[in-house]
């Protein structure tokens, strides 16, 4: 990169960053502020040993501050995927539009460089922001993906709890219920497992006081078995461990289904090759959850290469009024891509649904770029 190329892409990438830095600090101040009252009880619940009067007031000051940022750091690295196309499209407008203000592409042409050369250092920094959101929800997200569904009330907290488990399928037909799933430790309580025939009446009955998943099998404690006939029930005998493929990573993401954006592409792939994923609805959204997220990538970028021709213009323009004549083209843009990751296409596999906004997008690019008058 020459010296023009540095210089575009540092201005480039600082009005990016300041972007992010305003839109998550706008975006934190408002929801502390709609929730300081909760933040600041939980504050003076933490910071006081057991037993004791609340700490002090300036102690509990910062460690409200500390759950406000504890709550939040995990949310806007998730916040940062979705927003990335709006802000590289944001900071390429200002970024142009302070080139025009100070006559630097009248300067530029003068000297014999087309304004197309201009894009090129402007699409090297997009496509290296793109690289770190790819290593962001591949690597980050799913390792702190339980950070992303705590409520405010689990500030400072990093255990899932405990809840109930309604009836669920799994691969070998046999519904499982339980008491409690325990999502830290991956433990169930007062489990209850039916097995079915082939014409789908009760053939067995497990119950079991607790159960742990181990090497693709439920580990049972105090367990008994039962079979059933069509009059008859036969008596209980012993069972330590049952095989099966529904493990507590699928009972976390049916129990909190924002699991599911969080998920890297090999984990939902691993979800797809499962025996207990039967319903084809299930199948295709985890089928655009696994493809869309290359889509709505792709569509970041092209939306860039979209809204570019508006702010790259031979003579001094009204840079306001351009970005009026952007936004719109600009937000169909970004609003399409997301909508065709996540939107189902009749007649199409998701897999390639997901991918019609980009095949759209990559044509209305071409003819702007190609438009461009240099």
């Amino acid at each position: 990169m020459n010296t023009l190329d540095r210089y575009i892409a540092r201005q480039f990438l600082t009005n990016v960053i300041a972007l992010f830095i305003i839109l998550f600090s706008f975006i934190i101040v408002i929801d502390a502020s709609l929730n300081i009252d909760e933040f600041y009880r939980l504050a003076g619940r933490i910071g006081s040993p057991e037993g004791a009067d609340p700490s002090g007031t300036v102690r509990r000051v910062l460690v409200t501050a500390l759950l406000i940022a504890d709550y939040w750091w995990p949310k806007l690295l998730q916040l940062h995927n979705f927003l990335l196309g709006l802000i590289m499209v944001g900071a390429m407008g200002f970024t142009f539009s302070q080139m025009t203000r100070n006559r630097e592409f009248v300067a530029m042409m003068a000297a014999g460089v087309s304004l197309r050369r201009v894009i090129r250092p402007v699409m090297l920094v997009a496509l290296a922001l793109t690289a770190v959101q790819i290593i962001n929800q591949e690597l980050v997200l799913p390792r702190i993906a339980p950070l992303l569904v705590r409520d405010h009330d689990d500030a400072g907290e990093y255990k899932l709890g405990v809840s109930s488990v309604p009836l669920t399928l799994d691969g070998q037909g046999r519904l499982f219920r339980a008491a409690s799933f325990d999502a830290d430790t991956d433990t169930l309580e007062g489990v209850y497992i039916l097995e079915r025939d082939a014409d789908g009446r009760a053939s067995r009955v497990i119950t079991a006081d607790s159960a742990i998943y181990e090497n693709g099998a439920w580990i049972f404690t105090n367990a008994q078995s039962r079979l059933r006939g069509p009059t008859t029930i036969a008596p209980p005998t012993a069972i330590d461990r049952l095989e099966s493929s529904l493990d507590p990573n699928e009972l976390r993401i049916n129990r909190f289904e924002s699991y599911s954006q969080a998920m890297s592409f090999s984990q939902a792939s691993q979800m797809l090759k499962r025996d207990t994923l039967v319903d084809p609805k299930k199948r295709a959204r985890y089928e655009r959850i696994q493809w869309g997220r290359f889509s709505m990538m792709a569509s970041g970028v092209l939306s860039l290469l979209i809204s570019a021709p508006f702010y790259l213009t031979r003579e001094p323009k009204n840079m306001v009024i351009q970005s009026l004549k952007c936004a719109p083209v600009a937000i169909i843009s970004l609003v399409g891509g997301v909508l065709g990751a996540s939107a189902s296409i009749p007649g199409l596999p998701a897999s390639i649904g997901v991918f019609i906004p980009v095949m759209i997008l990559s044509v209305v690019a071409v003819a702007q770029t190609s438009s461009l008058r240099t």
